[in-house]
C-alpha cells in the first residue's frame, strides 16, 4: 500500500527555486555591476520564467532589474507577511495610486488655473492659493482637486489594479476594509494634489522658478539673526501690467533694526549685486535726464546730487556722498566682517524685508529653514534590464 505522502502531486510542491507573482525576495548577489541595488535590497516578484531562469522583480527602491538566476544571480525568499502586514501593504499601495492620480489632477488644474488656459492675473491667483493653503481657507481648498470621498462608489477594478498580487479579493473584504481601501486612495489623492498645486504656485511666483517653500523668509517671519530678502523702500516699480514689483531683492541676515528699517549683512556676491544695482539706477537716471534735455556737462553733477556713488576698492565698498550731502568728507568705506559679510549702507538707507515673490530677481541663495534640508535632484536613473 502506498503511503499517503507518496500520493502528493509533485506539481503542488513548489521547488525551492520556483517563484510566484507576489513573492517577497531579498537580493543576495547580482553580477550586474551597473545596478544601484545592494545585497539585502527587497522587492516583489512580478514574473518568473523557469526555463530561462529569469526573475522579474519590482524592487522597493524603484529599480526594475531582472535577475538571471542561471548566471549566478541569487535571491532569498522572504517569509509571507502576516494578515496585518499584508493589509498595511494594500493600503500603502492604494495610497500611492491615489497620490499618482492626485498629481495628475493637479497638472490639469495648473493648466486651467495658472497655465495656458488661465485668464486674468495668474500670479495673484497663485498668491491667494498659497495663502489659502497656509491658512486653511475652505474656499481656497475647495477649489483644488479633491477626491470625492463621500460619493465615491465602490471600485473593485481600481482595487484589483493597484493592490498587491497576494491581496485579498475585493469581494472578500469586510465593510470596514472597503472603507479603509477607499479612504487610503482618497487621502493619497488629496495630499498629493494639494502638494503639487502648492508646488506649481511656488514655481510660478519664484523669480528663479524654484519650487521650495519660502515661508520662512516672508517679511512677517524674518527675525533678528535669521535670513530674509531685502530691498530699499524706494525700489518698488510698476511692471508692464501696472503691478508694483521689486526688480531685485537681496538675500541677507537681519542683524539689527534702525528707526524701523532693516540692517542686514550679506555675502560678497550679494554686495556686488547691490553695487551693480545702484550703478544701474544711476545710469537710468542719467539717461532720463539726458532725454529731458539736461546738458551733457551737467549730467554727472546732477546724478551725484541725487544718488550716492558705490564702488569696490579691493575688498571694501566705497560710498561717495560728497555731492549728495555737499560735504567733501562724506565718504564711507564698508569693509567685510571676520566672516566676509558686508553691511551695505545699513543705518544709512531705508532697507526693509520684502516678499520673495514680489521680486523679479533675487541676488544670493535663500537658505533652507532650519532642519529642512533641500534635497538636490540629480539626473533620473535609467530603467535597468528586464523592464
Amino acid at each position: 500500500m502506498t503511503s499517503p505522502t507518496s500520493n502528493s502531486d509533485p506539481e503542488e510542491q513548489p521547488a525551492a527555486d520556483h517563484y510566484r507573482r507576489g513573492d517577497r525576495v531579498a537580493l543576495e548577489h547580482t553580477s550586474d555591476s551597473d545596478t544601484g541595488l545592494r545585497p539585502e535590497a527587497q522587492g516583489t516578484v512580478r514574473r518568473y520564467d523557469p526555463q530561462g531562469q529569469v526573475l522579474d522583480v519590482a524592487w522597493d527602491s524603484g529599480s526594475q532589474l531582472s535577475l538571471l538566476l542561471g548566471e549566478g544571480d541569487r535571491v532569498r525568499r522572504l517569509p509571507a507577511p502576516s494578515s496585518a502586514e499584508l493589509w498595511q501593504q494594500v493600503r500603502d499601495a492604494l495610497r500611492a495610486a491615489g497620490a499618482a492620480a492626485g498629481r495628475d489632477a493637479a497638472g490639469w488644474w495648473t493648466q486651467h488655473t495658472l497655465g495656458g488656459q488661465a485668464r486674468g492675473d495668474v500670479t495673484d491667483i497663485a498668491r491667494r492659493v498659497l495663502s489659502g493653503i497656509e491658512d486653511i481657507v475652505p474656499m481656497i481648498l475647495d477649489g483644488l482637486p479633491t477626491a470625492d470621498r463621500y460619493h465615491l462608489a465602490e471600485d473593485p477594478e481600481r482595487y484589483a489594479e493597484h493592490a498587491p498580487p497576494d491581496a485579498p479579493a475585493w469581494q472578500d473584504l469586510s465593510a470596514q476594509q472597503r472603507d479603509q481601501a477607499r479612504w487610503a486612495w482618497c487621502d493619497g489623492y488629496d495630499d498629493a494634489a494639494h502638494a503639487e498645486a502648492e508646488r506649481q504656485c511656488r514655481m510660478l511666483l519664484h523669480p528663479d522658478g524654484d519650487d521650495r517653500d519660502l515661508t520662512h523668509v516672508h517679511p512677517d517671519r524674518v527675525r533678528l539673526g535669521g535670513p530674509g530678502v531685502f530691498a530699499g523702500d524706494w525700489a518698488w516699480q510698476p511692471n508692464a501690467d501696472g503691478q508694483m514689483r521689486v526688480p531685485v531683492g537681496f538675500v541677507g541676515i537681519l542683524v539689527d533694526l534702525w528707526n524701523g528699517w532693516a540692517v542686514f549683512t550679506c555675502t560678497r556676491e550679494v554686495a556686488e549685486a547691490i553695487v551693480a544695482d545702484q550703478q544701474a539706477a544711476r545710469d537710468s537716471l542719467r539717461q532720463s535726464l539726458a532725454q529731458g534735455g539736461l546738458p551733457e556737462a551737467d549730467l554727472d553733477r546732477v546724478v551725484d546730487q541725487s544718488m550716492a556713488r558705490l564702488s569696490f576698492d579691493g575688498d571694501a565698498i566705497v560710498a561717495d556722498f560728497t555731492r549728495l550731502e555737499d560735504d567733501p568728507d562724506a565718504i564711507e568705506r564698508v569693509s567685510p566682517d571676520t566672516d566676509g559679510r558686508y553691511d551695505v549702507m545699513g543705518r544709512s538707507w531705508t532697507w526693509l524685508p520684502v516678499h520673495p515673490y514680489d521680486c523679479d530677481r533675487i541676488a544670493g541663495a535663500i537658505p533652507d529653514p532650519p532642519g529642512h534640508g533641500h534635497a538636490e535632484h540629480g539626473p533620473h536613473r535609467t530603467q535597468e534590464a528586464g523592464d
